[in-house]
């Protein structure tokens, strides 16, 4: 499923005598001529292979500056255009799209045949990532033909929590013994998220049902540093004499607490038989420290204290969310700058949203403690639990893809930052995760969602409209899923198979029997006025909600080969290139320095500029990444 890609084209240059060192310099001869000469040597008797799909602009600059450097260009660059998927880190679909026009004659081959995957798997696969325009376009096909396997499996459920519930009920049935006696591995099967603060609906589920899973690619959803932080608090509050808990998180944030004042404290306790939370106490009292430690732990002591005596008489939540603010601990991430911190704040409001389930902090503490108990081992028969960004490279017999809602898949974070770009990446994301799945794929949305620590009704992903009809099948369900009931538990949108009517109102499925592709028919007041407030500069940014129109490529029809519209789509639609809107046609009209506006995060500071995509300095938001058409001068 790559793009191989290769060049072979030039004469000799009249280079002079390589020498001196190698200097990155894209203003002066003498520097790039020295570089060159470094690329020359290494490459004199081979021609290399390079990963495209996934690299930054500059190391894609460093790829065709060193190609220069031959007498006869001989490059073979592997990639696949529809698996870039690390956009977020620096990565640039566009380095292989563009590659073709960086190396004049060179030969595109495209790598069509699937070995992994039902053709059922493949066409879903397909047709989802043909709605993207930044692509060179294939078409998968497998010689795998097989009646017997199943379609691609759509579930919908009410909220995550009875998501988890009927993943873990099949994921249990396939477990039972088939007609020839076989079972079904945990190994085999996978559940991959789009955002990690999915991981703790699965793992709780999982300990109650005694199913052994592992995380794979990170810590399990209690191992990761903001929960145990986040934990330490609840714990030292809940049991005042945890001075493992209340040494981790002493100097959390930081209140310029240094290693010799923690190790007076820790004397202090021992000396006296006391936890370390009193010795602090009594310490932040003596005159035994310098004034700005004996403050801050005079902070700590007395905010331990407060909410010490809220436990009894606040509810356990709203106490842990109260926690968490005075400490500073959520102002920490907010300040701090890195990709991974709108990631740990997800994971905060998941734990707080966890809590609710049970009585009291400490009823909470202990299911907790239970859970870490789940034995981790590598041998062990286990369900895999792991992000979509880390499935990349795997393959699993069964794959269940949960929480494809719009606003979590594709994010809302990465249309707000990237637009179009944005869209077309979590596009990519969903492929990658559809194409893991070897025999069994699931996928599942829900009704309610809690989100920012409020329930809010979702919709189901666009990308879920994009499937064809004939790869999909969805699954019947038993219940009422609030305004989806009708089809996403058997009707209008099984295309006419029938089903119970729909108490919520009209489906965005409905009329799906009689138009044969997915239509928006929201009835719903805010659909309605999401509708009349629709403008041309949104629709020209954003597309339909399926994204741009695109011609249904034959997948399902007769001539469609092996399933996947090998021979209806040939020299019909995907074939040729076609160029990423993240691709700058002119320099941005901005200048580091210019003062600029955003909608969403406010006023700032451009830092930096790469083509149309400018790093701006928000005054509130921190640092970001966003495309110069999103902003405005101030």
């Amino acid at each position: 499923m790559a793009a191989a890609l290769g060049a072979a084209a030039g004469r000799q240059a009249n280079l002079p005598p390589c020498g001196g060192d190698v200097r990155q310099d894209r203003g002066g001869r003498e520097g790039s001529r020295r570089f060159q000469c470094s690329w020359r040597r290494g490459w004199r008797d081979s021609a290399p292979s390079v990963g495209f799909a996934d690299i930054s602009p500059t190391r894609g600059e460093i790829g065709r500056a060193s190609a220069e450097a031959r007498a006869t260009v001989n490059i073979c660059c592997v990639g696949d255009d529809d698996q870039s998927i690390y956009g977020w880190r620096g990565a640039e679909v566009d380095n292989i799209l563009r590659f073709d026009k960086d190396f004049p004659g060179a030969t595109i081959i495209r790598l069509e045949r699937n070995y992994r995957s039902t053709a059922h798997i493949l066409g879903a696969a397909s047709h989802l990532i043909a709605h993207n325009e930044g692509r060179f376009g294939k078409t998968l096909f497998t010689d795998r033909d097989e009646p017997e396997d199943d379609k691609v499996h759509v579930h919908a459920a009410w909220d995550s929590e009875e998501e988890a519930r009927a993943v873990g009920e099949t994921i249990e049935a396939y477990q039972r013994p088939d007609k020839q006696g076989n079972r079904h591995n945990l190994n085999d099967m996978a559940i991959l998220v789009r955002a990690s603060f999915q991981m703790r609906e699965f793992e709780d589920r999982f300990v109650t049902l005694g199913l052994n899973y592992r995380v794979i690619g990170g810590p399990r959803f209690y191992e990761r540093l903001e929960i145990r932080d986040a934990m330490a608090f609840f714990r030292v509050v809940a049991q005042g004499a945890d001075d493992l808990a209340f040494e981790r998180i002493v100097n959390v944030p930081k209140r310029g607490l240094g290693e010799a004042t923690i190790r007076q404290i820790h004397d202090t306790a021992r000396a006296l038989r006391i936890p370390m939370l009193e010795a602090a106490a009594k310490l932040a009292e003596s005159d035994e420290l310098k004034p700005k430690p004996r403050a801050a732990l005079r902070e700590v002591a007395a905010n331990f204290e407060r909410w010490q005596k809220a436990l009894e008489t606040t509810p356990h939540t709203e106490l842990a969310e109260t926690i968490l603010e005075e400490s500073g601990y959520t102002d920490m991430w907010k300040n701090d700058r890195s990709a991974e911190a709108p990631g740990r704040l997800e994971n905060l409001k998941e734990l707080i949203r966890s809590m609710e389930e049970y009585e009291s902090l400490r009823s909470f503490l202990e299911h907790v403690a239970l859970v870490m108990d789940a034995e981790q081992n590598a041998e062990l028969d286990a369900v895999n639990i792991m992000t979509l960004h880390s499935a990349k490279g795997l393959e699993f017999e069964t794959v269940f893809l949960p929480g494809w809602e719009e606003g979590l898949f594709p994010h809302q974070r990465a249309l707000d930052e990237g637009g179009r770009s944005g869209l077309e990446e979590e596009r990519r994301l969903a492929y990658v995760g559809l194409t893991r799945a070897k025999k069994n794929l699931h996928l599942w949305f829900v009704s309610n969602r809690r989100i920012h620590g409020l329930w809010q009704s979702t919709i189901p992903s666009r990308f879920l409209e994009e499937l064809p009809e004939a790869h999909v099948d969805v699954a019947e369900s038993g219940n009422s899923y609030g305004g989806y009931g009708n089809n996403y538990g058997g009707g209008s949108f099984a295309w006419g198979r029938g089903g119970r009517q729909n108490p919520y109102g009209a489906s965005r499925f409905d009329n799906i029997a009689e138009e044969k592709s997915f239509s928006n028919t929201y009835a719903t007041p805010g659909w309605q006025r999401a509708q009349a407030n629709r403008t041309e500069a949104t629709d020209r940014n954003w597309g339909s909600r399926s994204g741009h129109q695109v011609e249904r490529i034959g997948y399902g029809e007769t001539d469609s080969g092996h399933g996947a519209g090998r021979t209806s789509v040939k020299g019909r639609t995907i074939d040729g290139e076609l160029v990423a809107k993240s691709v700058a046609d002119k320099p941005s009209a901005f200048s580091v320095g210019d003062r600029v506006f955003h909608q969403k995060f406010g006023n700032g500071n451009i830092s930096a500029i790469e083509g149309n995509k400018l790093t701006i300095d928000f005054d509130k938001a921190g640092q970001k990444r966003v495309l110069d058409g999103f902003v405005a001068a101030v």
